[in-house]
Protein backbone atom coordinates (compact mmCIF):
# COMPACT_ATOMS: atom_id res chain seq x y z
CA UNK A 1 0.00 0.00 0.00
CA UNK A 2 0.95 3.79 -0.34
CA UNK A 3 0.91 6.28 2.18
CA UNK A 4 -2.57 6.48 2.17
CA UNK A 5 -4.27 5.63 5.57
CA UNK A 6 -7.19 4.67 3.15
CA UNK A 7 -8.03 1.57 0.57
CA UNK A 8 -11.24 0.85 -1.11
CA UNK A 9 -13.41 -1.45 0.20
CA UNK A 10 -14.75 -4.13 -2.63
CA UNK A 11 -18.87 -5.86 -2.10
CA UNK A 12 -19.80 -7.83 -5.00
CA UNK A 13 -23.69 -7.35 -6.04
CA UNK A 14 -24.53 -10.87 -7.43
CA UNK A 15 -27.51 -10.60 -9.48
CA UNK A 16 -28.34 -13.26 -11.47
CA UNK A 17 -26.61 -12.82 -15.21
CA UNK A 18 -25.92 -9.35 -14.44
CA UNK A 19 -27.41 -6.07 -13.18
CA UNK A 20 -28.36 -4.70 -16.70
CA UNK A 21 -32.09 -5.30 -17.36
CA UNK A 22 -31.58 -7.15 -20.88
CA UNK A 23 -28.11 -8.98 -19.83
CA UNK A 24 -30.03 -12.27 -19.85
CA UNK A 25 -30.46 -12.32 -23.59
CA UNK A 26 -27.02 -11.57 -24.64
CA UNK A 27 -26.12 -15.35 -26.16
CA UNK A 28 -23.45 -15.85 -23.73
CA UNK A 29 -25.85 -15.24 -20.90
CA UNK A 30 -27.00 -18.79 -18.63
CA UNK A 31 -31.01 -17.96 -18.02
CA UNK A 32 -30.66 -20.16 -15.31
CA UNK A 33 -28.23 -18.44 -13.31
CA UNK A 34 -30.56 -16.96 -10.68
CA UNK A 35 -30.96 -20.85 -9.19
CA UNK A 36 -28.27 -22.35 -10.27
CA UNK A 37 -25.48 -22.63 -6.98
CA UNK A 38 -22.71 -23.36 -8.90
CA UNK A 39 -23.00 -20.57 -11.06
CA UNK A 40 -22.67 -18.39 -7.72
CA UNK A 41 -19.69 -20.41 -5.85
CA UNK A 42 -17.93 -19.46 -9.40
CA UNK A 43 -18.48 -15.89 -8.63
CA UNK A 44 -17.77 -15.85 -5.49
CA UNK A 45 -14.39 -17.63 -5.62
CA UNK A 46 -13.86 -14.92 -8.57
CA UNK A 47 -14.01 -12.28 -5.96
CA UNK A 48 -12.30 -13.90 -3.36
CA UNK A 49 -9.12 -14.47 -5.90
CA UNK A 50 -9.13 -10.83 -5.81
CA UNK A 51 -9.30 -10.05 -2.24
CA UNK A 52 -13.17 -8.41 -2.20
CA UNK A 53 -14.26 -7.76 1.68
CA UNK A 54 -17.51 -9.15 0.21
CA UNK A 55 -20.53 -9.90 -1.94
CA UNK A 56 -24.13 -9.54 -1.30
CA UNK A 57 -27.09 -11.19 -2.16
CA UNK A 58 -30.69 -8.67 -2.54
CA UNK A 59 -33.83 -10.49 -1.61
CA UNK A 60 -37.12 -9.56 -0.84
CA UNK A 61 -40.31 -11.60 0.24
CA UNK A 62 -42.42 -11.02 -3.03
CA UNK A 63 -41.71 -11.71 -6.72
CA UNK A 64 -40.35 -8.85 -8.15
CA UNK A 65 -41.96 -8.05 -12.09
CA UNK A 66 -43.39 -10.17 -14.75
CA UNK A 67 -41.60 -13.77 -14.46
CA UNK A 68 -42.37 -13.91 -18.40
CA UNK A 69 -40.15 -11.22 -19.37
CA UNK A 70 -36.53 -12.15 -17.37
CA UNK A 71 -35.00 -14.52 -14.82
CA UNK A 72 -37.75 -14.02 -11.74
CA UNK A 73 -37.30 -15.40 -8.09
CA UNK A 74 -34.39 -15.53 -5.79
CA UNK A 75 -32.99 -18.65 -4.08
CA UNK A 76 -33.57 -17.87 0.31
CA UNK A 77 -30.15 -15.84 0.54
CA UNK A 78 -28.69 -16.98 3.96
CA UNK A 79 -29.69 -20.51 2.72
CA UNK A 80 -27.42 -19.85 -0.40
CA UNK A 81 -24.58 -18.28 1.30
CA UNK A 82 -23.92 -21.26 3.05
CA UNK A 83 -23.20 -22.69 -0.46
CA UNK A 84 -20.67 -19.92 -1.01
CA UNK A 85 -19.32 -20.13 2.66
CA UNK A 86 -18.23 -24.16 1.67
CA UNK A 87 -16.25 -23.35 -1.40
CA UNK A 88 -14.44 -19.59 0.39
CA UNK A 89 -12.54 -19.20 2.99
CA UNK A 90 -12.47 -15.53 3.68
CA UNK A 91 -14.75 -13.33 1.59
CA UNK A 92 -17.24 -11.71 3.20
CA UNK A 93 -21.19 -13.29 2.66
CA UNK A 94 -24.06 -10.55 2.50
CA UNK A 95 -27.56 -11.64 2.92
CA UNK A 96 -30.76 -9.08 2.55
CA UNK A 97 -33.19 -10.14 5.03
CA UNK A 98 -36.23 -7.99 6.18
CA UNK A 99 -37.61 -6.32 9.95
CA UNK A 100 -41.06 -6.05 8.03
CA UNK A 101 -41.65 -9.78 7.61
CA UNK A 102 -39.52 -11.58 9.41
CA UNK A 103 -39.31 -12.00 13.43
CA UNK A 104 -35.97 -11.17 15.36
CA UNK A 105 -35.55 -14.69 17.09
CA UNK A 106 -35.52 -16.61 13.63
CA UNK A 107 -33.49 -13.98 11.85
CA UNK A 108 -30.79 -13.46 14.95
CA UNK A 109 -30.84 -17.21 14.91
CA UNK A 110 -29.95 -17.70 10.98
CA UNK A 111 -27.05 -14.77 11.08
CA UNK A 112 -25.53 -16.66 13.62
CA UNK A 113 -25.57 -19.95 12.21
CA UNK A 114 -24.12 -18.30 8.69
CA UNK A 115 -21.28 -16.77 11.11
CA UNK A 116 -20.54 -19.66 13.13
CA UNK A 117 -20.78 -21.61 9.83
CA UNK A 118 -18.55 -19.27 7.92
CA UNK A 119 -16.01 -18.62 10.72
CA UNK A 120 -17.03 -15.22 10.68
CA UNK A 121 -17.70 -13.83 7.27
CA UNK A 122 -21.66 -13.26 7.66
CA UNK A 123 -22.89 -10.19 7.01
CA UNK A 124 -27.13 -8.76 7.34
CA UNK A 125 -28.36 -6.20 4.99
CA UNK A 126 -31.48 -4.32 6.94
CA UNK A 127 -34.54 -3.75 4.56
CA UNK A 128 -37.74 -2.54 5.90
CA UNK A 129 -39.43 -3.55 2.53
CA UNK A 130 -41.78 -1.37 0.35
CA UNK A 131 -44.42 -2.34 -1.53
CA UNK A 132 -48.00 -3.68 -1.22
CA UNK A 133 -47.07 -6.82 -2.77
CA UNK A 134 -44.66 -8.00 0.05
CA UNK A 135 -47.45 -6.77 2.32
CA UNK A 136 -50.38 -9.34 0.58
CA UNK A 137 -47.61 -12.27 1.65
CA UNK A 138 -48.24 -11.76 5.38
CA UNK A 139 -51.30 -11.40 6.07
CA UNK A 140 -51.52 -7.28 5.44
CA UNK A 141 -53.77 -5.34 3.17
CA UNK A 142 -51.34 -3.04 2.23
CA UNK A 143 -47.76 -1.91 3.44
CA UNK A 144 -47.23 -0.34 6.60
CA UNK A 145 -46.64 3.34 7.10
CA UNK A 146 -42.76 4.28 5.99
CA UNK A 147 -42.29 5.65 9.67
CA UNK A 148 -43.90 2.83 11.15
CA UNK A 149 -41.83 0.30 9.31
CA UNK A 150 -38.44 2.18 10.56
CA UNK A 151 -39.73 2.16 14.41
CA UNK A 152 -40.35 -1.23 13.74
CA UNK A 153 -36.96 -2.19 12.39
CA UNK A 154 -35.15 0.21 15.27
CA UNK A 155 -36.75 -2.49 17.66
CA UNK A 156 -35.95 -5.52 16.02
CA UNK A 157 -32.30 -4.00 15.65
CA UNK A 158 -32.50 -3.99 19.55
CA UNK A 159 -33.75 -7.56 20.19
CA UNK A 160 -31.45 -8.89 18.02
CA UNK A 161 -28.54 -7.30 19.22
CA UNK A 162 -30.03 -8.71 22.67
CA UNK A 163 -30.01 -12.37 21.25
CA UNK A 164 -26.14 -12.11 19.95
CA UNK A 165 -25.06 -11.07 23.08
CA UNK A 166 -27.18 -13.39 25.77
CA UNK A 167 -24.29 -16.07 25.30
CA UNK A 168 -20.71 -14.67 26.33
CA UNK A 169 -17.90 -15.59 24.57
CA UNK A 170 -16.77 -17.71 27.42
CA UNK A 171 -20.02 -19.27 28.56
CA UNK A 172 -18.95 -22.82 26.86
CA UNK A 173 -16.12 -24.32 28.57
CA UNK A 174 -16.60 -28.26 27.48
CA UNK A 175 -15.18 -29.31 31.33
CA UNK A 176 -15.63 -33.36 30.91
CA UNK A 177 -13.88 -33.56 34.45
CA UNK A 178 -16.98 -31.41 35.92
CA UNK A 179 -19.53 -32.79 33.46
CA UNK A 180 -20.07 -28.64 32.75
CA UNK A 181 -20.25 -27.90 29.03
CA UNK A 182 -21.61 -24.00 29.73
CA UNK A 183 -21.60 -21.86 32.51
CA UNK A 184 -25.70 -21.08 32.84
CA UNK A 185 -25.08 -17.80 34.76
CA UNK A 186 -23.48 -16.61 31.34
CA UNK A 187 -26.70 -17.79 29.29
CA UNK A 188 -28.49 -14.61 30.27
CA UNK A 189 -32.04 -14.34 29.88
CA UNK A 190 -33.18 -10.98 28.90
CA UNK A 191 -37.11 -10.38 28.72
CA UNK A 192 -37.80 -8.27 26.16
CA UNK A 193 -40.93 -6.60 25.96
CA UNK A 194 -41.51 -3.49 23.45
CA UNK A 195 -44.16 -2.31 21.53
CA UNK A 196 -43.47 -4.98 18.46
CA UNK A 197 -42.02 -7.79 20.00
CA UNK A 198 -41.61 -9.83 23.18
CA UNK A 199 -38.29 -12.13 23.53
CA UNK A 200 -37.43 -14.16 26.39
CA UNK A 201 -33.92 -14.98 25.36
CA UNK A 202 -31.60 -16.48 25.04
CA UNK A 203 -30.84 -17.50 21.61
CA UNK A 204 -30.13 -21.03 21.56
CA UNK A 205 -26.91 -20.67 19.76
CA UNK A 206 -23.62 -19.77 21.35
CA UNK A 207 -21.94 -16.35 20.58
CA UNK A 208 -20.62 -16.81 17.14
CA UNK A 209 -17.39 -15.75 15.84
CA UNK A 210 -17.78 -12.18 15.01
CA UNK A 211 -20.17 -11.58 17.86
CA UNK A 212 -22.52 -9.64 15.56
CA UNK A 213 -23.16 -10.05 11.53
CA UNK A 214 -21.62 -6.69 9.86
CA UNK A 215 -25.01 -4.44 9.96
CA UNK A 216 -25.69 -3.16 6.41
CA UNK A 217 -28.24 -1.15 5.60
CA UNK A 218 -29.27 0.47 2.00
CA UNK A 219 -32.24 3.03 2.32
CA UNK A 220 -31.48 6.77 1.48
CA UNK A 221 -34.64 8.67 2.48
CA UNK A 222 -34.54 10.86 5.88
CA UNK A 223 -35.43 7.89 7.87
CA UNK A 224 -32.89 5.58 6.09
CA UNK A 225 -30.05 7.79 6.75
CA UNK A 226 -31.35 8.29 10.15
CA UNK A 227 -31.05 4.69 10.61
CA UNK A 228 -27.90 4.07 9.14
CA UNK A 229 -26.42 6.41 11.36
CA UNK A 230 -27.76 5.06 14.45
CA UNK A 231 -26.87 1.21 13.33
CA UNK A 232 -24.82 0.79 9.93
CA UNK A 233 -21.47 -0.56 9.49
CA UNK A 234 -21.55 -0.06 5.75
CA UNK A 235 -24.21 1.51 3.62
CA UNK A 236 -25.17 0.34 0.47
CA UNK A 237 -26.63 3.52 -1.87
CA UNK A 238 -27.04 4.36 -5.16
CA UNK A 239 -25.78 8.18 -6.02
CA UNK A 240 -25.85 8.52 -9.69
CA UNK A 241 -23.53 12.09 -9.57
CA UNK A 242 -20.12 12.62 -7.81
CA UNK A 243 -21.82 16.02 -6.61
CA UNK A 244 -25.28 13.50 -5.07
CA UNK A 245 -22.39 10.98 -3.63
CA UNK A 246 -20.50 13.59 -1.66
CA UNK A 247 -23.33 15.41 -0.55
CA UNK A 248 -24.90 11.58 0.73
CA UNK A 249 -21.64 10.74 1.97
CA UNK A 250 -21.03 13.67 4.11
CA UNK A 251 -24.40 13.65 5.72
CA UNK A 252 -23.99 10.37 6.87
CA UNK A 253 -21.01 10.89 8.28
CA UNK A 254 -22.36 13.85 9.85
CA UNK A 255 -25.30 12.11 11.50
CA UNK A 256 -22.97 9.06 12.71
CA UNK A 257 -21.11 11.87 14.76
CA UNK A 258 -24.47 13.48 15.95
CA UNK A 259 -25.50 10.12 16.92
CA UNK A 260 -21.73 9.33 19.70
CA UNK A 261 -20.62 6.85 16.94
CA UNK A 262 -16.60 7.40 15.18
CA UNK A 263 -18.57 8.41 11.17
CA UNK A 264 -15.23 6.19 10.00
CA UNK A 265 -17.04 2.77 11.54
CA UNK A 266 -19.61 3.74 8.96
CA UNK A 267 -18.19 2.79 5.44
CA UNK A 268 -20.32 4.25 2.49
CA UNK A 269 -20.68 2.23 -0.70
CA UNK A 270 -22.00 3.89 -3.92
CA UNK A 271 -23.06 1.26 -6.73
CA UNK A 272 -21.57 1.38 -9.93
CA UNK A 273 -22.09 -0.23 -13.14
CA UNK A 274 -19.08 -0.88 -15.05
CA UNK A 275 -19.54 -1.43 -18.21
CA UNK A 276 -15.95 -1.75 -19.72
CA UNK A 277 -13.89 -1.73 -22.97
CA UNK A 278 -10.67 -1.62 -24.29
CA UNK A 279 -11.23 1.95 -26.15
CA UNK A 280 -14.37 4.29 -24.55
CA UNK A 281 -16.35 3.62 -27.86
CA UNK A 282 -15.93 -0.22 -27.79
CA UNK A 283 -17.24 0.54 -24.04
CA UNK A 284 -20.29 2.73 -24.97
CA UNK A 285 -20.94 0.27 -28.21
CA UNK A 286 -21.38 -2.81 -25.36
CA UNK A 287 -23.65 -0.34 -23.61
CA UNK A 288 -25.87 0.33 -26.86
CA UNK A 289 -26.34 -2.90 -27.42
CA UNK A 290 -27.55 -3.91 -23.81
CA UNK A 291 -30.02 -1.11 -24.49
CA UNK A 292 -31.21 -2.41 -28.04
CA UNK A 293 -32.30 -5.71 -26.05
CA UNK A 294 -34.21 -3.73 -23.50
CA UNK A 295 -38.36 -4.69 -24.34
CA UNK A 296 -39.40 -0.62 -23.53
CA UNK A 297 -43.47 -2.27 -22.27
CA UNK A 298 -42.28 -4.22 -19.76
CA UNK A 299 -39.83 -1.92 -18.51
CA UNK A 300 -42.49 0.64 -18.56
CA UNK A 301 -44.35 -1.44 -16.07
CA UNK A 302 -41.31 -1.58 -13.69
CA UNK A 303 -40.77 1.77 -14.03
CA UNK A 304 -44.43 2.16 -12.89
CA UNK A 305 -43.71 -0.47 -10.06
CA UNK A 306 -41.21 1.29 -8.87
CA UNK A 307 -42.85 4.88 -8.71
CA UNK A 308 -45.87 2.96 -7.16
CA UNK A 309 -47.79 4.49 -9.51
CA UNK A 310 -50.08 4.05 -12.66
CA UNK A 311 -48.33 2.80 -15.79
CA UNK A 312 -50.95 3.82 -17.82
CA UNK A 313 -49.95 7.63 -17.02
CA UNK A 314 -46.46 7.36 -18.46
CA UNK A 315 -45.99 7.85 -22.79
CA UNK A 316 -43.14 6.08 -23.55
CA UNK A 317 -42.26 9.35 -25.93
CA UNK A 318 -43.07 11.47 -23.40
CA UNK A 319 -41.26 13.39 -20.32
CA UNK A 320 -42.71 11.74 -16.93
CA UNK A 321 -45.90 13.67 -16.10
CA UNK A 322 -45.68 16.79 -14.70
CA UNK A 323 -48.09 16.59 -11.00
CA UNK A 324 -46.44 13.75 -9.66
CA UNK A 325 -46.39 12.97 -6.36
CA UNK A 326 -43.28 14.76 -3.47
CA UNK A 327 -41.67 12.09 -1.55
CA UNK A 328 -42.87 12.86 1.98
CA UNK A 329 -46.41 11.14 0.32
CA UNK A 330 -44.93 8.36 -0.86
CA UNK A 331 -44.89 4.96 1.49
CA UNK A 332 -42.91 2.81 -0.69
CA UNK A 333 -39.18 3.52 -1.32
CA UNK A 334 -38.76 7.06 -0.76
CA UNK A 335 -35.17 7.44 -1.69
CA UNK A 336 -35.29 5.62 -4.84
CA UNK A 337 -38.89 7.49 -5.81
CA UNK A 338 -36.95 10.67 -5.71
CA UNK A 339 -33.68 9.22 -7.61
CA UNK A 340 -35.62 8.32 -10.47
CA UNK A 341 -37.65 11.06 -10.66
CA UNK A 342 -34.90 13.53 -10.06
CA UNK A 343 -32.98 12.22 -12.70
CA UNK A 344 -35.70 12.58 -15.51
CA UNK A 345 -36.26 15.71 -14.45
CA UNK A 346 -32.91 17.58 -14.30
CA UNK A 347 -32.18 15.69 -17.80
CA UNK A 348 -35.37 16.03 -19.47
CA UNK A 349 -35.19 12.72 -20.05
CA UNK A 350 -38.41 10.93 -22.03
CA UNK A 351 -39.87 7.51 -20.01
CA UNK A 352 -38.16 5.72 -22.71
CA UNK A 353 -35.01 7.29 -22.24
CA UNK A 354 -35.23 7.16 -18.82
CA UNK A 355 -36.36 3.18 -18.81
CA UNK A 356 -32.86 2.83 -20.59
CA UNK A 357 -30.44 4.89 -18.46
CA UNK A 358 -32.03 2.56 -15.73
CA UNK A 359 -31.82 -0.38 -17.55
CA UNK A 360 -27.92 -1.04 -16.33
CA UNK A 361 -28.63 -0.43 -12.31
CA UNK A 362 -32.03 0.97 -11.52
CA UNK A 363 -30.75 4.18 -10.54
CA UNK A 364 -27.07 3.30 -9.47
CA UNK A 365 -24.17 5.18 -11.29
CA UNK A 366 -23.31 3.36 -14.31
CA UNK A 367 -19.84 3.86 -16.29
CA UNK A 368 -18.84 2.94 -20.08
CA UNK A 369 -14.99 3.14 -20.70
CA UNK A 370 -11.98 1.96 -20.42
CA UNK A 371 -9.97 0.26 -17.44
CA UNK A 372 -8.36 3.41 -16.82
CA UNK A 373 -11.43 5.45 -16.49
CA UNK A 374 -13.51 2.90 -14.39
CA UNK A 375 -9.93 3.29 -12.17
CA UNK A 376 -10.31 7.08 -12.80
CA UNK A 377 -14.04 7.44 -11.39
CA UNK A 378 -13.53 5.12 -8.59
CA UNK A 379 -10.47 7.25 -7.40
CA UNK A 380 -12.08 10.50 -8.10
CA UNK A 381 -14.58 9.42 -5.91
CA UNK A 382 -12.70 7.57 -3.29
CA UNK A 383 -10.50 10.40 -2.54
CA UNK A 384 -12.99 13.26 -2.48
CA UNK A 385 -15.17 12.97 0.25
CA UNK A 386 -18.02 10.68 -1.90
CA UNK A 387 -17.37 7.02 -1.06
CA UNK A 388 -15.05 4.63 1.15
CA UNK A 389 -15.54 2.22 -1.66
CA UNK A 390 -17.84 0.79 -4.05
CA UNK A 391 -20.60 -2.11 -4.43
CA UNK A 392 -19.36 -3.73 -7.79
CA UNK A 393 -22.65 -4.22 -9.75
CA UNK A 394 -21.14 -5.56 -12.82
CA UNK A 395 -23.94 -5.07 -15.99
CA UNK A 396 -23.79 -8.56 -17.31
CA UNK A 397 -22.31 -11.62 -15.41
CA UNK A 398 -19.82 -13.39 -14.92
CA UNK A 399 -17.53 -11.32 -18.03
CA UNK A 400 -18.04 -8.47 -16.20
CA UNK A 401 -17.05 -8.80 -13.06
CA UNK A 402 -13.69 -11.18 -14.62
CA UNK A 403 -12.86 -8.11 -16.62
CA UNK A 404 -12.93 -5.84 -13.55
CA UNK A 405 -10.86 -8.16 -11.80
CA UNK A 406 -8.60 -8.50 -14.85
CA UNK A 407 -8.10 -5.16 -15.75
CA UNK A 408 -9.09 -2.48 -12.98
CA UNK A 409 -8.01 -4.21 -9.73
CA UNK A 410 -4.25 -4.06 -11.03
CA UNK A 411 -4.07 -0.14 -11.91
CA UNK A 412 -5.85 0.35 -8.48
CA UNK A 413 -3.28 -2.17 -6.67
CA UNK A 414 -0.61 -0.08 -8.70
CA UNK A 415 -1.72 3.41 -7.45
CA UNK A 416 -1.85 1.54 -3.60
CA UNK A 417 -5.67 2.03 -3.33
CA UNK A 418 -6.54 -1.58 -2.93
CA UNK A 419 -5.22 -4.39 -1.19
CA UNK A 420 -3.20 -7.57 -3.08
CA UNK A 421 -4.28 -9.77 0.00
CA UNK A 422 -6.36 -10.28 3.05
CA UNK A 423 -4.64 -9.11 5.94
CA UNK A 424 -8.01 -10.35 8.47
CA UNK A 425 -10.38 -13.58 8.63
CA UNK A 426 -13.52 -12.36 9.68
CA UNK A 427 -15.90 -9.54 7.63
CA UNK A 428 -15.28 -7.63 10.18
CA UNK A 429 -11.76 -7.24 9.89
CA UNK A 430 -12.02 -6.80 6.15
CA UNK A 431 -13.87 -3.46 6.66
CA UNK A 432 -11.50 -2.43 9.59
CA UNK A 433 -14.62 -2.57 12.42
CA UNK A 434 -14.21 -4.29 15.97
CA UNK A 435 -15.83 -7.01 17.46
CA UNK A 436 -18.70 -5.78 19.71
CA UNK A 437 -18.30 -5.71 23.34
CA UNK A 438 -21.46 -7.95 24.49
CA UNK A 439 -23.62 -6.00 26.86
CA UNK A 440 -24.52 -8.62 29.28
CA UNK A 441 -21.07 -9.75 29.95
CA UNK A 442 -20.34 -9.24 33.79
CA UNK A 443 -17.28 -7.24 33.18
CA UNK A 444 -19.30 -4.61 31.51
CA UNK A 445 -22.22 -5.18 33.84
CA UNK A 446 -19.75 -4.56 36.70
CA UNK A 447 -17.43 -2.05 35.52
Amino acid sequence: MSSTDRSLHFNLFIHDTGHHEASWRLPASEPLAHIDVAYHQRLARIAEDAAFDSLFLADSPALWGDPGRRPSGRLEPTVLLTALAAVTSRIGLIATASTSYNEPYNLARRFSSLDHISGGRAGWNIVTTAGDAAARNFGLDAQPAHADRYERAAEFIEVSTKLWDSWEDDAVVADKDRGVHAESDRVHRFGHAGKYFQVDGPLNVPRSPQAHPLLVQAGSSEDGKDFAARYAEAVFTAQPTFEEGQAFYADVKRRAAAAGRDPDGVKILPGIVPVIGDTEAEARELEAELERLIQPEYAKLQLATLLGLDPDRFALDEELPADLPDEDEIEGSKSRYTLVVELARRERLTVRQLIGRLGGGRGHRTFAGTPVQVADTIEHWFRNGAADGFNIMPAVLPSGLEVFVQRVVPILRERGLFRTEYTGRTLREHYGLPRPANQFSSTLVNA
